[in-house]
């Protein structure tokens, strides 16, 4: 379920004239049968609601006095959210003679036009107080107090994020908190700049209209109204004038190409943007690349393999995002150890639909496409491979959006377009420029389209001590054969590289000098330009062994921190 909380308001909305009818609160119950929490954010003080509405224990959070109060029915606990007005401020109001005057736990509520009278008194008394309107009530709150900085609490409570929440209401103190939802609803009977701000609006109106968005939750989990939230999609770059976004709930995205395309640059700035916006995110990293990024909790390191039940935990709390370091997993244990990961993650999703997002970094590592087995993946997951046949075949058949990247984008979308047995577009055969990518929806038009991908803001901090000490798989490692072959000597990562460096023979070492295979390893499977572009150097500068071997420990050295 993408909805699993549905937040109303109560005056205008819920209920018509303080009444709600026999129809709606079935539809609560509804509601509530499927599993979803129900959320009550009223402007109303807390005792004047129960005198009025007599299925308060329907609902999981109710959140008061225009925000500043929280309860939960369950426990009868109530929640200060706000420190009261001090009592002369009401008693202040009196003497000028307003009238209706309520006191709440923090909120005092007069009704126009009384809030001249309100703001004067707040001047006067020099306190920080703002004034809130709801069609004739003139409520008084403390600054920044709203219906939906209520909500988060509530939400935080339930454990719960916004963006899996659907809001309903119909007046001007509802803005704040029907922008906080994932999706927002007014009520037909509700004013015009509340309409025109909302993602749809019902026929019905009040407890009807309240009803036909029930109907609409129950049936589809509100599919049908995706269309009018994509300005939650996320940015990835520019065609010319034309924004290429990805939508935020629903692909399978797949990222291919050759080594040093931008591949990581394009998935770090997606990952920032899903941060920013507060979409919750699990990011798997088979090779350490994204243990510097700042938006997330990072599990696991070369020397201790990630725990799976502290993934969950990370992932709990909606506000967290997860980077899961598989460099301490061997290889061969990858896919296994993913296995169990994802079903772990499925489970957590079914219960709280996080997070939003999954990110899978050199996906070949545990989805290869030799397996017989492959897990289930769920929607909203984000592939990331070299090329698209490393991938198992089913895995590939359930991504909707590729995009190609590097070298050879048109082999890359045909390599997929071979693997799957679907038809691919006509795609330009020119190489790619650093920063540009293609994007295919595959499941939708045929067109592919060069775009410009929008910068990370992120330094890549990539290259840390894992290529120092972990290993790289068997394919990615670096073999001293020497001339005619006749050794095979594997270094595994960059230790050992330096071991051998000063071990083999003069005629192995010069042999793979000449050949710039150094600067080709570090490029291509150490993944460190600036490393291959110094060994480059050393290659081409016709020194003699020692001392080309000097200056490559050298340039391994400044860039790495070996063990002892």
């Amino acid at each position: 379920m993408r909805y699993l909380a549905l937040a109303a308001d109560y005056d205008g909305t819920l209920a018509h004239d303080g009444v709600v009818d026999p129809a709606t609160v079935e539809a609560l119950d509804r509601v509530k049968s499927s599993g979803r929490k129900l959320i009550m954010v009223t402007g109303r003080e807390l005792d004047d609601l129960f005198k009025t509405f007599d299925h308060v224990d329907k609902f999981d959070r109710i959140v008061a006095e225009n925000g500043a109060l929280l309860y939960d029915p369950a426990t009868k606990k109530e929640t200060k959210l706000a420190e009261s007005p001090p009592p002369e401020f009401a008693e202040a109001l009196r003497k000028k003679g307003a009238a209706p005057l309520s006191e709440g736990r923090v909120i005092v509520a007069t009704r126009e036009p009384w809030e001249g009278a309100a703001l004067d008194t707040i001047r006067d008394l020099g306190l920080e107080l703002q004034v809130i309107f709801n069609k004739g009530a003139v409520m008084v709150l403390p600054s920044g107090v709203n219906k939906a900085t209520g909500l988060n609490f509530a939400l935080e409570e339930l454990g719960l994020s916004k963006h899996n929440v659907v809001g309903v209401g119909d007046a001007e103190n509802d803005h704040a908190f029907l922008s906080a939802c994932e999706c927002s609803v007014a009520v037909a009977n509700a004013l015009d700049s509340l309409k025109e701000r909302a993602d749809f609006v019902t026929k019905g109106k009040r407890g009807a209209g309240v009803q036909e968005l029930i109907d609409q939750l129950m049936h589809e989990d509100l599919s049908s109204l995706a269309q009018h939230l994509t300005n939650r999609d996320v940015l990835i770059g520019h065609a010319g004038n034309r924004e290429i976004r990805l939508p935020v709930y629903g692909p399978t995205v797949l990222i291919s190409g050759t080594s040093g395309g931008g591949k990581s640059s394009l998935t770090t700035g997606f990952l920032e943007r899903l941060a920013t916006a507060e979409y919750q995110f699990c990011a798997i990293d088979p090779e350490g690349d994204y243990q510097a990024f700042p938006h997330a909790v990072i599990l696991g390191d070369s020397k201790a393999p990630p725990v799976i039940d502290e993934v969950i935990s990370v992932l709990q709390k909606p506000g967290r995002n997860a980077i899961v370091n598989l460099v301490g997993v061997r290889a061969e244990h990858r896919p296994s150890f993913f296995d169990k990961l994802i079903e772990a993650l499925a489970k957590l999703r079914q219960a709280t639909a996080r997070p939003h997002w999954i990110v899978i970094d050199e996906a070949h590592h545990v989805l290869p496409a030799e397996e017989m087995h492959w897990p289930a993946l769920p929607k909203n997951t984000f592939l990331i491979t070299l090329e698209p046949d490393a991938l198992h075949t089913e895995v590939l058949k359930r991504v909707t959006h590729m995009i190609a990247i590097g070298e050879h984008p048109a082999e890359t979308i045909d390599i997929f377009g071979k693997t799957t047995g679907c038809e691919t577009p006509k795609v330009d055969p020119e190489p790619l420029e650093k920063g540009t990518a293609v994007i295919w929806p595959v499941s939708g038009e045929s067109e592919a389209v060069r775009f410009k991908v929008e910068p990370c803001l992120t330094p890549r901090v990539r290259h840390s001590r894992k290529y120092a000490t972990a290993d790289l798989t068997p394919d990615r490692c670096f073999y001293f054969r020497g001339p005619e072959d006749k050794l095979n000597l594997r270094a595994q990562n960059l230790t050992t590289f330096l071991q051998m460096l000063d071990g083999v023979d003069d005629e192995t070492w010069n042999f793979h000098l000449e050949r710039a295979e150094y600067s080709q390893w570090f490029r291509d499977n150490i993944k460190n330009d600036e490393l291959a572009d110094d060994a480059a150097r050393v290659e081409q500068s016709g020194g003699t062994a020692v001392e080309t071997r000097a200056g490559i420990r050298e340039a391994v050295e400044q860039r790495y921190t070996l063990p002892a």
